[in-house]
This record gives C-alpha cells, structure tokens and sequence, in this order.
C-alpha cells in the first residue's frame, strides 16, 4: 500500500486530525514504513501453527474480582455533575 498525500487527507478527514503543511511529509515517511513493516508480517508461514500457542504453559494469570469503592468516592464524583439522585448520574432522555 501506497501513503501518499490523497490518502493522508482521506486519514485526515476520517479521524478528524489536521496534519500541518510543515509536518506531512514527515507523517507520510512514518506511516509508509508502519505499512511496510505490517507487509512483513505477512510474509510470515503460520499455517502449521497453533492458534491458541502460548509462551508458557501456566496460561493466564487470573486475580479474584474484588470490589473497591467507597462512598465518599461517588459522592464527590456526584458531586460534580450537573444533575443526580439517589446515587445516579440524571440525563436527557434520549429514546422515546
């Protein structure tokens, strides 16, 4: 794939950015050798390989799901909305 100035101005307008004239170049040179080197990846034979293949054979370490609040916490992240009752943040309604 090809960066060129047409597909910058195509990124630019689809992630909302403005590239500055100074600095497009710059950007361009930097994108081509992140594309580049993606296309190297490519290359690579992963056919005969495991798709769940692991570096360890411990697997993934997992911790208890152990809940952390305080209501001195959401009290002061209430505090600081515009509208909120009974511990709930209060908003438009937005589906009729």
């Amino acid at each position: 794939m090809q960066i060129d100035d047409a597909l910058l101005t195509k990124l630019e307008k689809l992630s909302y950015l403005e590239i500055s004239k100074e600095k497009r170049q710059e950007v361009i040179s930097q994108l081509s050798e992140i594309v580049s080197f993606v296309d190297n990846l490519s290359e690579l034979e992963t056919k005969d390989l495991d798709p769940t293949f692991s570096m360890t054979d411990k697997g993934t370490q997992l911790r208890m799901d152990e809940i952390k609040s305080s209501k001195e916490v959401s009290q002061s992240i209430l505090k600081n909305s515009p509208l909120s009752e009974d511990n709930f943040f209060i908003v438009p309604k937005i589906i009729e």
